[in-house]
Parts: C-alpha cells; sequence; structure tokens
C-alpha cells in the first residue's frame, strides 16, 4: 500500500515515474485519511482524505525500493516527495463485517486484483491456496471486471485470517443474500375493489420494448397482450411469490400505477420479462447465479430500455465496488441503454450506520436508481421505506429521482393476478422503477428514436419535481405521473437538448436558444448526463470521464484580463456534496449534474456552455472507446415574454431541429 500525500491525489500526480523506475505495477487504490508529517501550506497538518495505491512487484522490487533509500540517488526523483507511506495491507484490514457471517455458513465473497497479464495464473494460484487452507473456490462462478474479480469460497472461519493473506487478495467478507424480492409492503389482493380494466389495443409503438429482468411472469396471464415471458439460463423452477412480483412489476412498466375500477392507460410500448431467479434465495450462490444470468441477457438482447428491482442485500460500501454493481456499469457504459435501478426498501433502518442507504446496484454511475415517493399530489414525501442517499463518490446524488411507489395508506395498484377478479396492491421502491422507465417508454414513443436512452435519462432528471427534502432523500426530485411534462413547453418556455459523443480533451460549445427580444427576468435550468467507462479498480477514481462545463453569459464580454470570453459558476457542488468531497474536487467527476439558475435578460447575449472532456483513466478493455456519450437539457422560462418558444423556433430554426411527435399521444397542452 502506497499512500499518498494527501496533496498530491490527481491524476497528474500519480506516481508513475517512481513505480516504472522501481520495477512495480498499479493494481488499484482505495480511499484513507491521514495527516501528513509536512505539507506546503500554513498552519500544522489536519488529517485529509487521499488515496492509497495497491502496488504489486516481485519481491526484489521491493528490496530495492528499500536498498535505495538507504543511499544514493532516490527512486522516481521529486515524485518520492508525493509519497506519505508504504506499508503492507494486514489480514485483518482485508475482512469486511465478517461478525455478519451467520455461524452455519462457511461461505465468503472474495475480491481479488487481477491485473490482464496475470489474471488466470492469480486464479490458479489462489484456487490451490485455498485448498490447501481445507477450502473450495467457486472458481466456475468467478465473475470478472477490469482488474477485479470475485470469487464465491467456502472456507472455515478458523482460516479467514490465512485466507486473508493472499497477496492478491483486496477483500473477504459474508456472501450478500440476493433480496428476495419482498416489497415494502406485501403484494395483496384488494378484496372488495374492482379491478382495473384493461386496454383492448396492443402498445402504442410495438417496436419500443422494455426489459424486466425479475421473478417471473405467469403464460397466457391478463398481461399476455403486452408482455412476453422468457427464462434465464438454468433458472430452474419459478416460485408463487417470485411470479407475483415480477406480475407486479410488469404491471407497473406497462400502466404505472392503476385505480380500481377504472380503465388502464393504453401501453407505450411491449415488455419482454427475463425470469433470472428460481427458488434460489435458499440457495448461497443464488445471487452469483442471478448475476451470471444478468450478464448473459445483457450480452444476447440489445434492448434499450430495461429495468431491475432485485440486487444484493447490501446498502452500497465507499471503500468498494459491488461485482453487480461494476458488471451493469460496464453494459452501460455506451450510453445505447436505459437501466432503472429500484434504490431499496431499507430507508426505515439506522441512517447513522448506513444500514438506510441506498442498495447495491443503485450506486451504478451509468444507470438511473429510483426511489420512492408517497404520493403523485402536490405534497409528497420521500416514502419512508425508500433507501435514502447519499451515493458514492462519484454519484454523490443517489436516488437519481423518486417515483410513486406507495405506501400503507395508498399503495401501488396493478392489474388483478392470474384468475383474480380484484386488483393487486402492493408497494416499494421495486414498482416506483420500471413506473419511471414506462414515462421514458412514452417519450420515445411519442418522438420516435430522435433521443437516445442517455437523453431520455437527463429528460427524466432534467422534468423531476423538488420539494423541501435534501437530496439524499429525494435525488433530484419526483418525477411527474405523465408524460406531459417531458414532450411539451408552456408558450413561455422553450427546452432544447444536444446529445452526441466527445473524445477525451474534445471541447464543444453549446448555446443557449436566447432570441433577442426577450426581457425580465429569465430562468435556465441545465441538466448534463454522461455515460463512460469506469474503473472498478478504484471506487474513488470509479468513473473514466467527466464533463467540465464552462457557463458564458455574455459571449461579447471579456474577462478582465481581456483574452477570455467572461465565465460564471453555474453548478456549484456546494448543493449537494459535503466539506470534505468539495475540498478533494470529487464533484468534478459526477456523471449528473443539475441546476437552475435566474438571471436578467439583460446579462445575456449569446449565452453557452463550453463542454469539455476531461479524461483520466489511463488503461481501456480492448474494444472500449474513451469516448464519452453525453446529453445536455436547458430549458429557458421567462413570464415577462409570453411567445418565447414562437420566438425560439424562428431564431434558430438554421441550427436546431424541431422534435416533431411520430407518434400520437393524448396529453394535456400547457397553457
Amino acid at each position: 500500500m502506497v499512500t499518498l500525500h494527501p496533496q498530491f491525489i490527481s491524476k497528474s500526480d500519480h506516481p508513475q515515474r517512481l513505480l516504472d523506475d522501481l520495477g512495480l505495477s498499479y493494481v488499484g487504490a482505495k480511499t484513507a485519511v491521514v495527516r501528513p508529517e509536512k505539507w506546503t501550506r500554513a498552519g500544522e497538518p489536519s488529517a485529509l482524505e487521499t488515496a492509497e495505491l495497491f502496488v504489486a512487484g516481485r519481491r526484489a522490487a521491493f528490496a530495492l525500493w528499500s536498498q535505495r533509500m538507504g543511499g544514493g540517488p532516490l527512486p522516481g526523483g521529486d515524485q518520492l516527495r508525493k509519497v506519505e507511506a508504504v506499508r503492507a495491507p494486514s489480514p485483518l484490514e482485508r475482512q469486511r463485517s465478517i461478525e455478519r457471517l451467520p455461524e452455519d455458513s462457511s461461505l465468503v465473497e472474495v475480491g481479488l486484483h487481477l491485473p490482464e497479464q496475470l489474471r488466470e495464473r492469480i486464479l490458479d494460484k489462489f484456487v490451490a491456496y485455498v485448498e490447501m487452507l481445507g477450502g473450495i473456490a467457486e472458481i466456475g462462478h468467478v465473475l470478472r471486471v477490469p482488474g477485479v474479480g470475485f470469487v464465491p469460497v467456502r472456507v472455515s472461519r478458523a482460516e479467514l485470517n490465512r485466507l486473508a493473506q493472499f497477496s492478491f487478495l483486496r477483500v473477504v467478507r459474508p456472501m450478500p443474500r440476493l433480496r428476495a424480492l419482498h416489497p415494502a409492503g406485501a403484494g395483496v389482493t384488494a378484496a372488495g375493489m374492482l379491478a382495473p380494466v384493461l386496454p383492448s389495443q396492443g402498445p402504442v409503438d410495438p417496436s419500443v420494448r422494455l426489459a424486466v429482468l425479475d421473478g417471473g411472469l405467469s403464460e397466457g396471464g391478463p398481461l399476455a397482450r403486452w408482455a412476453r415471458s422468457h427464462e434465464g439460463p438454468d433458472v430452474g423452477e419459478a416460485a408463487p411469490e417470485f411470479l407475483q412480483h415480477g406480475h407486479n412489476v410488469t404491471s407497473a412498466a406497462l400502466f404505472g400505477p392503476l385505480v380500481p375500477g377504472q380503465r388502464a392507460p393504453q401501453p407505450f410500448g411491449a415488455v419482454d420479462h427475463f425470469r433470472v431467479i428460481g427458488t434460489e434465495p435458499d440457495d448461497e450462490l443464488g445471487l452469483y447465479r442471478t448475476l451470471e444470468r444478468i450478464d448473459a441477457i445483457f450480452s444476447e438482447n440489445a434492448h434499450e430500455f430495461v429495468n431491475l428491482s432485485l440486487g444484493p442485500e447490501l446498502p452500497v460500501d465507499d471503500d468498494e465496488i459491488h461485482p453487480l454493481t461494476a458488471l451493469l456499469d460496464m453494459w452501460l457504459a455506451d450510453g445505447k441503454r436505459l437501466l432503472t435501478v429500484a434504490a431499496g426498501n431499507n430507508g426505515q433502518l439506522d441512517r447513522a450506520s448506513g444500514n438506510a442507504r441506498i442498495q447495491v446496484p443503485a450506486d451504478s454511475v451509468n444507470a438511473l436508481a429510483v426511489g420512492a415517493a408517497d404520493s403523485n399530489r402536490t405534497t409528497w414525501q420521500r416514502a419512508a421505506y425508500s433507501a435514502m442517499g447519499p451515493g458514492r463518490s462519484p454519484g454523490m446524488v443517489k436516488p437519481d429521482v423518486v417515483a410513486f411507489g406507495g405506501d400503507e395508506f395508498d399503495p401501488f395498484v396493478f392489474a388483478a393476478l392470474p384468475g383474480q377478479n380484484v386488483p393487486s396492491t402492493a408497494y416499494g421502491t421495486s414498482f416506483a422503477s420500471p413506473s419511471a422507465l414506462r414515462l421514458a417508454a412514452g417519450i420515445r414513443a411519442h418522438f420516435g428514436p430522435a433521443l437516445s436512452p442517455l437523453a431520455l435519462k437527463a429528460l427524466l432528471i432534467h422534468c423531476a419535481q423538488d420539494n423541501e427534502q435534501d437530496t439524499a432523500e429525494r435525488g433530484w426530485g419526483r418525477l411527474p405521473d405523465t408524460i406531459d411534462a417531458f414532450v411539451t413547453c408552456a408558450p413561455t418556455s422553450a427546452r432544447v437538448v444536444y446529445q452526441g459523443k466527445l473524445a477525451p480533451k474534445q471541447t464543444v460549445r453549446m448555446f443557449l436558444p436566447m432570441p433577442g427580444a426577450v426581457t425580465g427576468e429569465v430562468q435556465i435550468t441545465a441538466t448534463y448526463c454522461i455515460a463512460c467507462p469506469v474503473d472498478p479498480r478504484a471506487p474513488r477514481n470509479y468513473t473514466s470521464s467527466a464533463i467540465d462545463p464552462t457557463f458564458r453569459p455574455n459571449l461579447e464580454k471579456l474577462s478582465s484580463g481581456g483574452k477570455t470570453v467572461e465565465s460564471k459558476p453555474f453548478f456549484k457542488a456546494r448543493d449537494y456534496m459535503p466539506e470534505g468531497e468539495l475540498r478533494t474536487d470529487a464533484h468534478k467527476w459526477e456523471t449528473v449534474k443539475h441546476k437552475t439558475l435566474t438571471l436578467p435578460a439583460t446579462k445575456l447575449l449569446r449565452p453557452a456552455f463550453d463542454v469539455r472532456h476531461v479524461f483520466r483513466l489511463d488503461t481501456l478493455p480492448a474494444g472500449v472507446s474513451p469516448d464519452a456519450s453525453y446529453a445536455l437539457i436547458i430549458t429557458l422560462t421567462t413570464p415577462d415574454t409570453p411567445d418565447l418558444y414562437d420566438q425560439v423556433v424562428r431564431a434558430y430554426a438554421p441550427r436546431l431541429e424541431v422534435l416533431q411527435p411520430v407518434i400520437d399521444i393524448p396529453v394535456n397542452l400547457q397553457t
């Protein structure tokens, strides 16, 4: 472990020359807090957050380092001053939450450093080492992500210290169990209520297909007109309670929350329901079997809209990336899919201990994590059971949004279960998540493929309605319950969407649609989303890319030096990040940025964002592009200009394409 001085933790300060000089290799990193012996600032050093690098090499390389410290030229030249300490990781610090390991279980999850050139050799040696300890490494279930691998291991509790001495072992912890698809409020049939009336038509746009990965869907049931059932590989028998959960999740993806006795809306798209679990929550390896099925489904299917309402029963950890999170972020890195993930139903647990925090894989930076609101009415709150943030850094604002998930007083209503004539009801983030995906499918059905999945994610966040609660409670806000807010603009408002890809270091100027006749105050709301490759080796530096936007309200006004156009802060990290994160500049690497700012129209002349792609990953897996997919949504609103939308359309006709509906969907027009 090489502990960096906290003043030298940027990418440019990485001690690569020092490592090369000694014949050592960087294999990962984690966060630590240290009080340096000295620093260049005034006053006594204080404790600060820094990075600890996992460094690997031959024994002779470490011996050489020791010798060169004793005399002669120092290794790495001036880079050595960036190192605060060097030590070997202890077996104890590699063990996490071992006290939670059940007495009757010998199964643990082991994370290994697996640099590409040594991957198979390390795995072979690890299997042999575990066997020497009298254990079994379930190597057939190893899950590989770039630079890291996760292996289920059966070993006696007495041998855990020796297991943790394996050189390339990063972490050992109890095997997390699969959340057994239990909503916050158990599914029931609502006796005495009339079942919602299902529509007679097929989907609005049959080409819009949503993939639901869940507990299964009964063949020939009431949802068969709009949903097909698929079996994941080697999934085994279906459990009745999981089929009910799968039915409810599919109903939410098709119709959203229903009203007993009233007609359900026509679904925007069709659903492919993939059953990824059987009776396996009783199986200690059930989680890994489910991960393998999810991986296979992503590999074999190209659905742009996917929902996942299951995962490990495990709140997120700042120091380690769970294999499911890393797996999903890898599949989403190109921005060609929109994945909604349920945040978890553990929000009523102890907050101080972290047990109420969002659950894996809601910490995925490339997915849309969805929590639950208790109401669709104007006055709403985070549902008490809905898991809370913050997420990991990067990805501090989690859940991204909340959507109606119901509660015990106002449950989520679904289509009747097979063979029933009364509605099914339940509540939980499991249903808020597919309901959010349904809105994205509706926008796609309305506008066609003009908007990318990443742009749809940005649009959902952009139009979320906030309340007085902190971002840790409700993310960026609650989603509207219809697509009206996403596909229409009031006459006093105009919205523009920029989308595409940026190469590393590329800068693009994106203009705000500001016609010259605008007066009064102008409210500017902007939302950035990017999708990018991730680095599971280093949770602190997990995202490879950042979008660095510079807001220039007046392109005709130069800075005081007279050489550059004057800029103004727009996205202020202080609105949602703790002081420690601000000091380390970690907010720069967030994949979502959202802000509203009000300025006088007189201050705005050809306003624009200059957007630069900052890239920090030195090595990428084969076939992975360093380009970052991006989407920027900008909305201008000014009550003093009643025809702002028409002015924008006329003024920017040569440069902006007006989004036209390809399929008519009834909406309530804003006036």
